[in-house]
């Protein structure tokens, strides 16, 4: 029977399956599966051989003892490729037997290789790898054959010019290339000043698709390109769409199909068809299709139907739209979120994550019936006092004088009864959906065995319920979504799910929001500010992607209403918070700058007296609790979960003020 309970360390337990790969020569997937190693305060990989119809049993193909990532089977299913650092420096392509035995590497790309795919004969891999350029040049052609010094000035000479979890970005290009599988002979495709992104063969072979950013003054925007196999013949596909990603060429040669959006900002991708010898692009299903990012395109063997993951009202659930008329059929669903998506010749392969359950690998067939859950990755995960998630539907003001009904996640120890302490969790993006993993929320569990109830809503702005539900929170950051966390919270206190000892924490735009609380609100008796946006007019210039996202949260785009970004910015409302509240912040952060946390701390301490402390994390980046060092993760949930259990005890002060309403507080 379980008996122990979730811990703050059990994010060292947890194994999370990173890539998924299958092709229709047979029904075993390999996938890359990776694992904390403590003592070296890092991350490694293995991978592993699964068989989707279940008669054999797992088993790992390589030893784990460095990053193994992306595996790949050749198309004829017979061998295996994906990259490791194991040489020790970059990462380069490697080859296995699926029956075991060594790899061998076959790659020796002074930049390392990024991203492959098997050519459809499997003779040939194509490639992305790093070039160093020099960026006094300003995209000239430049190769060095070394990379710059580290410590030279960093010219910068357009946008952008940094990224989160890179830095800066101009002495180096991203190229695509073509490596010969046996003689090892490769033959670069693509040279200027863009980076190639996503890329793939067509079915004889001999051309590619690609996309790629623009050689312009603003170089973010991203767009279709096919190139011949020998790198003749470029030119540029589609223009319309702002950004364009994971484009697949159909069976049968006639369609591109890839995901994408129309506007600068915009984070809600749909699908869209590219019909190759007219040029003509149309979108592929109704409007309210909206891609899991990084969900891989699988089209059937006769190119009539195109399986993909799609969020579908705060879950991830694998279907298939008919090509080209968008006809839907759901395969896989269910209060969960799916991930993964690979297809073999007679199974769908996937990854399943809930509130209570770890993820796991599952298969089905390809029509979803009969599903398997395949791995035991997180066994221990059942050793622990059970959970229990369901959502609920609660209904709140929808910022336009009446009412709407919002989607809300509620996880709690199974069994458990109220009222109890609550703590309100606000997902980021906001265009993005409540995530159900434990990755991304450890502390989870943790705080619901000891007691305490989660609610995690997808209020007005997410993704997944319709582009007009997201849109409205555009140029009303705050003003809107607030007031339905507010409600949803005064809703489980009158049920007596939940009292008056309420927290709040988010990351990102959650952090945004969790610093709009503390100035607007009194409901909150503590808070954990994660990589927040504080001051939306310097996020705007100093954050990797604030000079075209924030323009079009704000409706200003192109530029920025530097008005509306001073009404919507937590900085304006600092003074009034009373709220302890614990900020925790990577120092490399790019896309929400350390600068955002800073300022936010330092007008706490010297405009109030509210308890507050900030944490700093080096070499940090914006998701730092999600998958930076591990000592790191465990540092930052274990003050989490503290700061939020010391706190929320402790009701607010009466001091006599009026909150921000003009309403007087009541200390609670």
């Amino acid at each position: 029977m379980p008996s122990a309970s979730f811990e703050v360390e059990d994010l060292c337990l947890e194994q999370r399956i990173d890539d998924l790969h299958a092709v229709g020569a047979s029904d075993t997937a390999v996938c890359a599966v990776k694992r904390v190693e403590r003592d070296a305060d890092a991350y490694r990989s293995t991978l592993w051989l699964f068989p989707l119809d279940g008669s054999g049993e797992p088993r790992p193909l390589t030893a784990g003892t460095s990053q193994d990532q992306q595996p790949r089977w050749s198309p004829d299913g017979q061998r295996i490729a994906f990259t490791s650092d194991r040489g020790g420096g970059n990462s380069q392509l490697f080859l296995i037997d699926p029956g075991g035995g060594e790899a061998r590497q076959i790659s020796f790309f002074k930049g390392g290789v990024s991203s492959f795919e098997w050519s459809p004969d499997g003779k040939k891999m194509l490639l992305t790898s790093i070039v160093n350029v020099d960026p006094e040049a300003r995209g000239a052609p430049s190769e060095l054959d070394q990379p710059r010094d580290p410590d030279a000035p960093e010219l910068v000479w357009r946008l952008p010019y940094k990224l989160n979890g890179v830095g800066y970005l101009l002495a180096e290009q991203i190229h695509l290339f073509t490596l010969d599988v046996d003689s090892g002979e490769d033959l670069r495709l693509t040279e200027g000043a863009f980076e190639v992104r996503d890329a793939a063969w067509s079915p004889d072979g001999r051309r590619i698709v690609y996309s790629r950013t623009r050689e312009e003054r603003l170089a973010h925007r991203t767009d279709l390109w096919t190139v011949d196999a020998d790198g003749a013949n470029a030119r540029q596909v589609t223009r319309e769409q702002a950004n364009v990603s994971t484009p697949q060429w159909s069976p049968d040669g006639r369609w591109i199909a890839f995901s994408g959006n129309l506007d600068d900002g915009d984070a809600q991708m749909r699908l869209w068809l590219l019909e190759v010898d007219s040029g003509a692009v149309r979108p592929l299903g109704e409007d309210d299709v909206e891609v899991v990012p990084g969900s891989c395109l699988c089209w059937s063997p006769d190119s009539r139907q195109l399986r993909v993951l799609l969020a579908q009202r705060g879950r991830q659930h694998a279907v298939s739209l008919g090509v080209p008329g968008g006809e839907r059929r759901t395969l896989v669903d269910g209060d969960r979120q799916l991930g993964g998506l690979a297809v073999g010749r007679s199974k769908l392969a996937y990854i399943s994550e809930t509130g209570c359950s770890p993820l796991e690998l599952y298969a089905s067939d390809l029509d979803g019936r009969h599903e398997q859950q395949l791995s035991r990755f997180n066994a221990w995960w059942h050793e622990r006092e059970p959970l229990q998630a369901q959502v609920r539907r609660f209904e709140v003001p929808d910022g336009r004088g009446g009412t709407e009904r919002v989607d809300a996640w509620l996880i709690q120890a199974r069994g458990a009864q109220g009222p109890m302490p609550l703590l309100v969790d606000v997902h980021g993006g906001p265009a993005s959906h409540a995530d159900l993993s434990y990755q991304n929320h450890p502390f989870w569990p943790v705080l619901c065995a000891r007691g305490w109830l989660v609610v995690v809503p997808n209020a007005v702005g997410s993704a997944s319920y319709g582009r007009e539900f997201a849109g409205r929170l555009r140029g009303h950051w705050g003003e809107f979504d607030l007031a339905q966390y507010e409600a949803i919270i005064g809703q489980l206190q009158r049920e007596g799910l939940a009292d008056a000892r309420v927290a709040i924490t988010g990351s990102s735009y959650g952090g945004y929001l969790a610093a709009w609380a503390i100035g607007k609100s009194r409901h909150f008796r503590a808070a954990v500010v994660c990589a927040p946006v504080t001051n939306l007019e310097t996020h705007y210039g100093t954050s990797d992607s604030g000079y075209y996202s924030d323009p079009y949260a704000l409706c200003g785009a192109p530029h920025i209403d530097r008005d509306t970004s001073r009404r919507l910015s937590p900085m304006k409302h600092v003074e009034h918070a009373r709220t302890p509240t614990l900020i925790l912040q990577g120092k490399e952060d790019e896309r929400c700058p350390k600068c955002q946390a800073e300022e936010l701390f330092v007008s706490l301490m010297c405009a109030t007296q509210t308890p507050c402390e900030m944490v700093l994390y080096p070499g940090g980046d914006h998701h730092v609790l999600k998958d930076g060092k591990p000592s790191h993760r465990l540092d930052g949930i274990r003050r989490l979960v503290e700061w939020v259990q010391r706190w929320v005890e402790q009701p607010l002060e009466k001091n006599g003020e009026r909150d921000p309403d003009g309403q007087r507080s009541d200390g609670g």
